[in-house]
Formats: structure tokens, C-alpha cells, sequence
């Protein structure tokens, strides 16, 4: 399970991964083995040639105790190299107040403009960039996404050669590509595998997820560096390797190049990205939650909760719609609907077509800007219950399904004071308050207000579900 793993982001060299095969002609009978192993063996040098001078480290600095650069320590505790006690000089430990911190970029204009990943940089102050030749210039930050995990760099510089783009739409899996950066600080390291998947959500990297996966070589150091397809265009950003052990296991992760210059393109008009935004909370549809909303299978992204006043509710979007189509897209999921909102020009009507009470219907929804603002009205409402030392929101819509709740029932546990009243109740994260006193719950405020008029009764009583079963919880004061 993928989840089992820890994302590490590549900080310490780029690595620029190249696809290598596309669809060809199978050997002629009676060729010459060798000759045909040649050219591959050429096509690799120059898709090598080509992607390598436009590959560079990146390197900053940044206040900590560590003594090595980041990402290092734990892939050495795992696989000591095999140089006995003398490790390689730029992996040895210097006692000092900063930290070293190394990735990659590729340059995408002949002025000196460069891509990579925004946690190479972020926070960071003196960015270094070192290109092929050990030329060193010093960086400013032209913008940064933090929800794509892109940046923009940019040093004073003329006539540099620069990346070709190539189109990750058309990306196949099985197609072979090629790394080329400064894993572990080893410059002009070149790595090669395949595309192992493409359209990869819920990895929990980024906010916004639609990456290629790919078992090229990647290690700390590759973030940033490009992902190439045979004919050396980028179709790719490295940006994170799923690992157990802090070093390469065959599966990393590339932002495709399509949203990548989509970020570009608004980092350079507007200085940030723009993303669109619905004004609803969204979640998977599960085989039970298909069946119990009369669906044939689980397409689809099922509203959990609506903004009020938001663009979703003035257009008449209701918790328990099933967003089925955005924009002519059919919707597999959450993660994709999020996307294609995000991808979506701020001030336009997005038709929708969504799933109510068994049938079809078509709304359409103008597109407001995903803010800061309205992130924070479109959270669940938790609020802390001062009298029982607990934190409490409305259960979930796929959890009351799970628990077999109605609608608005019940509020559950997030957190728990362990020196709070609630603890010594016995109230556990998780379970669900549904009676304070015999009175139903299923909001916050009047949920502090049944508290507060039973702490005047002389005893706190609660009906609670803790699993599939309720049980009773009380405490005289």
C-alpha cells in the first residue's frame, strides 16, 4: 500500500528524467543484434547531450542544527556507501549554524530563467545556482506556488540554452525515460527507466496532485530536475519518491510539464496562481455510498457540505449531489474534479451535470477564486468545548453513512483534553456525542448549550456511538 510509505522530496541534486521508447517498428528478422543495441546505446547519449546543459544545481542556504544537507542523513543510516569510514568530501559533516540545501532546476529562457521545486527554495535566502561548468551565479526568487510545489528562479544571465517542452497529455505508460541532475550533489548523474503511471492523486504531496509515476533512479537531490520523453522535451518535474528507507525503491513522482507551465505562465502574469473555486467540500464515492444513492458505480464526487453564500449554493448545489461532469469531463473523483475546478478561469460558468434523488441534472456554476478567505469558510467548523476540555465538528457525510447516522447527526470527537472533563468521562477521539441529557445533537452551538444547562442540573449525561456501538457517558459535578 502506498500509504505505508513516507514522500520524501528530492532535496540535494536534480535529476531530469528523459523518456527514452516510443512506438516503433519491431526488429527486421535478420538484423544485426549489435548494430540495433548501438543505436539505442546513441539515442541515449544524445538525448544526454542534449538535456545536460540545461540542467543545474540549486543550491541555499537555511538556519539549522542539522550538519548535512537535508535528506542526507537518513539515506546514510540506511545504506552506508561503500567507502568504509571516509565518506565522499560533500557528504562529510562541517559543525555549523546553516544548512546546506541542494536540488535542481532546467532553464526555460535564454535570460536565465529557471524551474524547480518551490521546497528547494522555499524560505531559503543567498540561492546559488551552479550550471554545467561550474559556473556559479546567485538567484532571486521571481514567485512561488506552494499548492503545486513550483518556483521560479532567475539569474543575470544571456544566451543560455534552455529546455524544449513536450506534452505530458500524450504520455504513455511504458514509455522510457531518462534522469539527469546532482542526486547526492553528484552532478550530471544520468538515470533511466520507465513511465509507470501517470494521473496519480492521493499521495498527499502537494494540494494539487495529477502525477506522473516513474521507476527512473531518483534520490534526495532530484528535486526540481526534468522529466524528458525520447526526444529530450520536458514532460516532467521531479518532486518526491515514495521510500521506507529515505533512498530510491522504484517509485517516484514528477509534476506532468502541462500544469507545470500552466503555473509558469501565472507565476509570470500575476506573480501567484489563480485557481477556481466552487464553494464545496468533496469526497470519494464508495461502493456503499454508490448504492445507497441509487448509483451504478463509483464515478463521481460527492458533495460532503456546500459554503454558504457560495457560488455552489446560489447556483443550487445540495450535500448528497454527485458531481458527475465538469465542463463536458467526466468526474472519476474527488482529486480530479479539484483539479479540473483549480485549472478553471476565475469569472467563468462552469456546466455541471450532477447526480439527485436517481436521476441527472445540469447546473451551471460561476467560478470564484480560490482564496485564503474562502478556504477558511469552506473548512468543517470545529469549536472547543470549554466546560468538557474536547473539540467537536458535524460528523462527516461519509462517516454518518458508515455509522448508519442520519444527516446532521451528532457531532464527533476531534480532540480531547486529557486533563479536561470530557477524558475523565471517558470520551475518546472519534466517538460521536448524539444526546446531551436526552436532548439530540447535531450542531455545535446548542451542543455547548445542552452542556451548559446539565453542568446546572448537578451531572453531565451523554449518549454517545463509539464504533457500532452507544453507550452512556456521565459524571456528577
Amino acid at each position: 500500500m502506498i500509504n505505508n510509505y513516507s514522500f520524501k522530496p528530492l532535496i540535494v541534486a536534480s535529476v531530469f528524467i528523459v523518456s527514452l521508447l516510443t512506438a516503433g517498428s519491431p526488429v527486421p528478422a535478420g538484423a544485426d543484434p549489435q548494430s540495433t543495441i548501438k543505436d539505442l546505446d546513441q539515442a541515449y547519449v544524445q538525448i544526454a547531450e542534449k538535456v545536460s546543459p540545461t540542467v543545474v544545481r540549486v543550491s541555499s542556504t537555511k538556519a539549522a542544527p542539522a550538519s548535512m544537507s537535508e535528506g542526507m542523513q537518513p539515506f546514510l543510516k540506511q545504506f552506508p556507501f561503500p567507502f568504509g569510514e571516509q565518506l565522499p568530501k560533500q557528504f562529510r559533516q562541517h559543525p555549523r549554524s546553516l544548512e546546506k540545501v541542494m536540488g535542481s532546476g532546467f532553464i526555460v529562457s535564454p535570460d536565465g530563467l529557471i524551474m524547480t521545486n518551490n521546497h528547494v527554495v522555499k524560505e531559503m535566502k543567498d540561492i546559488k545556482v551552479t550550471l554545467p561548468g561550474k559556473r556559479d551565479y546567485t538567484a532571486k526568487l521571481i514567485g512561488a506556488d506552494p499548492e503545486s510545489d513550483i518556483a521560479l528562479i532567475k539569474i543575470d544571465a544571456k544566451n543560455l540554452p534552455t529546455v524544449t517542452w513536450g506534452d505530458s497529455s500524450k504520455l504513455r505508460v511504458g514509455e522510457i525515460v531518462m534522469a539527469v541532475g546532482n542526486p547526492f550533489g553528484l552532478s550530471g548523474t544520468v538515470t533511466k527507466g520507465i513511465v509507470s503511471a501517470t494521473g496519480r492523486t492521493n499521495v498527499g504531496i502537494t494540494g494539487y496532485e495529477d502525477f506522473i509515476q516513474t521507476d527512473a533512479p531518483i534520490n534526495p537531490g532530484n528535486s526540481g530536475g526534468p522529466l524528458v520523453n525520447i526526444k529530450g522535451d520536458v514532460i516532467g518535474i521531479n518532486t518526491a519518491i515514495a521510500t521506507q528507507s529515505g533512498g530510491y525503491m522504484g517509485v517516484g513522482f514528477a509534476i506532468p510539464s502541462g500544469s507545470a507551465k500552466m503555473v509558469m505562465d501565472e507565476l509570470l502574469k500575476h506573480g501567484k496562481v489563480e485557481r477556481g473555486l466552487l464553494g464545496v467540500n468533496i469526497q470519494d464515492v464508495t461502493e456503499a455510498l454508490a448504492k445507497s444513492f441509487g448509483r451504478p458505480d463509483t464515478n463521481g464526487a460527492l458533495v460532503s457540505q456546500v459554503v454558504p453564500g457560495g457560488p455552489a449554493e446560489k447556483a443550487g448545489i445540495k450535500a448528497g449531489d454527485i458531481i458527475l461532469d465538469f465542463n463536458g469531463t467526466p468526474v472519476g473523483g474527488a482529486s480530479q474534479l479539484k483539479n479540473l475546478v483549480g485549472g478553471t478561469k476565475v469569472g467563468s460558468t462552469a456546466k455541471l451535470t450532477i447526480w439527485r434523488d436517481k436521476k441527472t441534472m445540469a447546473l451551471n456554476v460561476p467560478i470564484a477564486e480560490r482564496t485564503t478567505q474562502a478556504l477558511a469558510t469552506a473548512a468543517p467548523k470545529t469549536e472547543t468545548s470549554a466546560e468538557l476540555g474536547v473539540t467537536v465538528e458535524k460528523v462527516p457525510a461519509e462517516m454518518a453513512s458508515k455509522l448508519g447516522l442520519k444527516e446532521g447527526a451528532g457531532l464527533i470527537i476531534k480532540e480531547v483534553n486529557p486533563e479536561g472533563r470530557g477524558a475523565s468521562m471517558g470520551l475518546k477521539t472519534g466517538d460521536v456525542v448524539l444526546e446531551v441529557d436526552g436532548k439530540a445533537i447535531s450542531g455545535v452551538p446548542e451542543f455547548n448549550k445542552e452542556v451548559e444547562q446539565a453542568k446546572k442540573n448537578g451531572v453531565i449525561r451523554l449518549m454517545i456511538q463509539r464504533g457500532s456501538a452507544t453507550i452512556f457517558l456521565a459524571e456528577a459535578l
